[in-house]
């Protein structure tokens, strides 16, 4: 199968392509599309890997699934589609970039910026049927995305992985930590925030501090 996704990619993650595990999930994939709503558009369901090429990779930031509202998903974790309402999480993402760093609150919620900057911004699933959060979980994507950690991991080194809450941490157990940065915290969803899991991580400008440390361009959030 030929997969429309940015050829720095295809090359370090070809042989996964091939695995039967996977064409099974592009099967899955491609009859939910066709029967029901699902989210993000095709076209949009490898965009975190587009907006990033792999040699480009600086931050790491994970999430679960993709949003299943109406227009929201623009296959980027966390990330909205311009002139749409932001979600809690990602208004809770601004709230604490607002505190650590001093930048106002944006006015959309379109990440493509943090992408272009060397942030990859990885969902585990990367797809979901409309309004069935999970819906597209246990099928594939899970080992798909497993991969892409190890093989960043592997290949690479100073990436920082922001993993947050405790779905993202699991995922966690594929980072070589002798070569890579991991900044943990709880999940800037509501409930966890709430409880005081998220508020306060400073993980914005500890990131920026790595990357200084390094060498390397700060990400402008």
């Amino acid at each position: 199968m030929d997969l429309q996704i940015h050829p720095s990619w295809k090359q370090e993650l070809e042989k996964e392509f091939d695995k039967e595990y996977f064409k099974d999930l592009i099967k899955f994939v491609k009859e939910e599309y066709t029967s029901s709503i699902c989210y993000p558009k095709g076209n949009q369901i490898f965009n975190a890997f587009d907006h990033c090429p792999f040699e480009e990779v600086k931050v790491v930031i994970l999430g679960q699934d993709p949003y299943h509202g109406v227009g929201q998903a623009n296959g980027l974790c966390f990330s909205v589609n311009d002139g749409v309402t932001m979600p809690p999480s990602l208004i809770n993402i601004f709230k604490e970039i607002e505190t650590d760093l001093g930048i106002p609150f944006p006015q959309t919620g379109n990440l493509e910026h943090w992408a272009a900057q060397g942030v990859l911004l990885l969902n585990a699933t990367l797809t979901v049927r409309a309004h069935q959060a999970g819906s597209h979980q246990k099928k594939g994507w899970e080992t798909f995305t497993d991969s892409v950690i190890s093989t960043l991991s592997r290949k690479r080194k100073n990436i920082i992985f922001l993993l947050w809450g405790g779905y993202a941490k699991k995922k966690g157990a594929k980072i070589d930590t002798t070569k890579h940065h991991i900044l943990t915290s709880g999940h800037p969803s509501p409930l966890s925030a709430n409880r005081g899991y998220w508020f306060g991580n400073t993980h914005f400008s500890q990131t920026n501090e790595l990357l200084r440390s390094m060498g390397k361009k700060e990400i402008k959030w």
